[in-house]
């Protein structure tokens, strides 16, 4: 392509609004990761670190199924990312960062690919970027959602996962051999089996769209060349079900449900009134947050890339009605809603009343409502760029404008993002230090033979710590901190 064309001329430009957005959420991101580094133990943390150092891998593992709540794959994530001590959770946050950055990455240029368009890669890597800043910074439970390996666990980890299954759903489809989409398959089962022991609201979500995507995958509609597609999904979908399935049956499971036993069922009609007045809230939250409108800045920037820089893609569907595309499109948003709804609801019946602000459980959904308003973004930046790029337009400054507009909206979104980080920041900072300052003295006491220690509760992002309730037989919180230090008893200072 010369570069004296109005598609040459306009490539520096997207290169250079790419670069200076991924750069921007790259250093957001990269605070994130750092911060890695001054995570210590909170909540949950007490418990898995002490059960992972004195039951070993596969004894965690038969724990939460036998006792805890039956999250096999959980428990076994637990087990390795505690194996070494501190050392999982310190870098757990990079490693999150960096794989699910991938992973998006990934995705874009595979679906990209389908279509025939190729875009600058700094252009992918920016929008990657922008969606995890989001998708990590933007919520009400940062700390959670990014540095708590707990939460992470159950609530990030599953999206990733999703995100990588569907790159290596893509690359199978792709392939003509046999032996490839058969592996594909596989594949495909043994992750779904895993996410489905792993996170029940991901569960929930990921198999509702799922479901949707594979009957739109039917040949009839042309929206898909073979049976493939279909296939896949329906072979995730049974992947869920007996993950779910021995989940929901295992004896931890019941242990759990049985500690807060529901007054009514889940589907009458007062519970159903309170999980939709839960779910208000939470949409709510969601839509005072502005800067989850940098996802559809990014779109809009990646829209404008492939209108302008690619060339005219191929048609690798075989022609859908313009009814069926029309749904295809409308879509998300109703998919996106009845996710939320499904999170509320299990988050009701099991955390009760105020299940709604549980946070880190929002990555859930939080994920495809980025990824679905991104996909907007796309549609409206390659219908804009489409115009721009014909006629007189193409030969004037236009393009070149709306490029700097899109990169600057999606920069804007991730400044307004910086105060949050460096909350974030300093709160981990000051925490870290003064945990490794009060365990290193608790340390020492017991060097010296003390059985009873005292602990000052360290409180961090809306975590329980030692003490959050007077009766200590009820204290677990105080019981595993204690048995992570091997001491009998730990009290106040």
């Amino acid at each position: 392509m010369s570069s004296d064309s109005p598609r040459g001329a306009v490539r520096t430009p997207l290169v250079l609004s790419g670069a200076v957005l991924a750069v921007a959420a790259g250093a957001l991101l990269s605070v994130g990761a750092f911060l890695g580094l001054y995570v210590r133990p909170t909540s949950d943390d007490w418990c898995a670190a002490w059960k992972a150092r004195d039951m070993g891998l596969f004894g965690i593992t038969s724990d939460f199924y036998m006792t805890q709540n039956g999250r096999v794959t959980n428990a076994f994530l637990s087990g390795i990312i505690y194996a070494d001590g501190l050392l999982g959770p310190k870098v757990l946050p990079a490693v999150l960062v960096l794989a699910l950055g991938a992973g998006l990455v990934l995705l874009a240029r595979e679906v990209l690919g389908l279509l025939g368009w190729k875009v600058p890669l700094a252009v992918l890597i920016a929008v990657a970027a922008v969606l995890e800043t989001l998708l990590f910074f933007a919520g009400t439970r940062t700390y959670q959602v990014l540095l708590w390996a707990p939460a992470t666990i159950s609530h990030t980890i599953p999206s990733i996962l999703g995100v990588w299954a569907v790159v290596f759903g893509i690359w199978t489809a792709r392939s003509e051999r046999p032996a490839v989409r058969r592996a594909g398959l596989v594949l495909a089962l043994v992750l779904a089996l895993a996410i489905g022991m792993l996170s029940e609201p991901f569960t929930l979500v990921s198999g509702l769209i799922t479901g949707v995507a594979g009957l739109l995958a039917l040949p009839r509609l042309k929206l898909a060349r073979s049976w493939y597609p279909f296939t896949w999904c329906a072979t995730w979908c049974v992947g869920l079900v007996a993950g779910l399935g021995i989940l929901y049956t295992s004896p931890g499971a019941r242990w759990r449900r049985a500690q807060q036993p529901p007054k009514e069922s889940m589907l009458s009609a007062t519970e159903l009134k309170a999980t939709a007045q839960g779910w208000g809230h939470m949409l709510d939250a969601i839509a005072g947050q502005g800067a989850y409108l940098g996802a559809a800045a990014a779109g809009l920037l990646l829209g404008l890339a492939v209108a302008l820089c690619s060339p005219a893609g191929r048609e690798p569907l075989r022609s859908p009605s313009r009814a069926v595309t029309l749904t295809a499109m409308l879509l998300p948003v109703p998919l996106v809603l009845a996710g939320s709804f499904l999170v509320a609801l299990g988050l009701r019946s099991g955390y009760g009343p105020t299940g709604w602000t549980y946070g880190r459980t929002w990555t859930n959904f939080m994920t495809p409502l980025l990824l679905a308003l991104c996909l907007y973004g796309v549609w409206l930046g390659r219908w804009i760029g489409i115009r721009l790029s014909s006629g007189s337009a193409a030969r004037g400054a236009a393009p070149a404008v709306a490029v700097a507009l899109a990169g600057a909206l999606g920069l804007a979104t991730v400044a307004a993002l910086v105060p949050a980080v460096q909350k974030l920041t300093s709160t981990t900072v000051a925490r870290g230090i003064a945990w490794d300052r009060q365990d290193s003295r608790i340390r020492k006491e017991i060097a010296n033979g003390a059985t009873d220690v005292a602990y000052r509760p360290l409180s961090i992002g809306w975590l329980a710590e030692p003490y959050f309730t007077r009766n200590y037989t009820k204290d677990w919180a105080a019981q595993c901190a204690a048995t992570y230090y091997g001491v009998e008893r730990i009290h106040r200072p």
